[in-house]
């Protein structure tokens, strides 16, 4: 099966994380305000996705509701009607749905969308979320690209919709940040090896880890790499000696 090769916008454009909020002080992470200021400046857009209790795929980063919003639990046991109705720290209303995200944005930036493991071992159960984002992106038209830490994720998405590019979101998968994984899980998943075989065409690799020897070898061989989450105009002058584009948040990038 041919590997999609990564849109060249995404290698253009810089990517706002979790679209351009600004520290969840009134515009809110992976919120419609934040979205809303990405397309503005003509920044990529970096997203993520939970599902809801329901199966929707719902534009939000933490398996738990309580440090963006004033709800409390996990976002797996409210509904997607309940969670347009839930209420962020900014005073905003309402987790929006990836369709409603993807009706927003309209092809005028480039999307990047995240999609969050759902084993919490980096493993085969990673439930129906993934066919919850295909359904929605099926038709869209924009510049698009799906990714995980999850490899099974990404073999999903190259299944489910194989024209679509996706990508690894890789680390080096240090003990201290990954404590729920055995050392033989986190040495597999910092080896990159799984980049061919999900049919990956880039990788979105952790700031502080681009001179893991992997990321290089794949640099060498022609993929992209892009990188996560530069913070400054100085870490962007750094990552940028091997990334060809970063993902950012607390600063504007030229």
């Amino acid at each position: 099966m041919p590997v999609p090769p990564l849109p060249n916008a995404f290698l253009i454009r810089p990517i706002a994380h979790r679209a351009l909020h600004d520290g969840n002080r009134t515009r809110a992470e992976n919120g419609r305000l934040a979205v809303e200021a990405a397309i503005a400046r003509g920044y990529g857009i970096e997203i993520d996705v939970q599902p809801s209790a329901d199966g929707d795929a719902m534009v939000f980063h933490d398996y738990d509701l309580g440090r963006v919003t004033t709800a409390t639990g996990a976002i797996r046991q409210r509904s997607a009607d309940a969670l347009a109705n839930v209420s962020y720290r900014t005073g905003e209303v309402g987790i929006p749905t990836l369709a409603q995200i993807c009706d927003q944005i309209a092809g005028r930036v480039p999307l990047l969308i995240e999609i969050k493991d759902q084993d919490g071992m980096m493993g085969s159960d990673i439930g129906t979320l993934g066919s919850s984002v295909a359904k929605v992106l099926r038709d869209y038209e924009g510049p698009l690209a799906v990714m995980s830490f999850n490899p099974h994720a990404v073999a999903e998405m190259r299944d489910l919709l194989p024209d679509v590019p996706r990508g690894l979101t890789t680390s080096d998968f240090p003990k201290k940040d990954w404590l729920l994984l055995s050392d033989a899980r986190r040495a597999e998943l910092a080896s990159l090896d799984k980049v061919e075989a999900v049919g990956a065409s880039f990788i979105s690799h952790k700031i502080t880890a681009l001179d893991h020897p992997p990321v290089l070898a794949l640099k060498e061989r022609g993929i992209p790499v892009l990188c996560w989450t530069v913070k400054s105009a100085a870490q962007e002058i750094k990552a940028r000696k091997v990334a060809q584009n970063i993902t950012f948040e607390g600063y504007l990038p030229a």
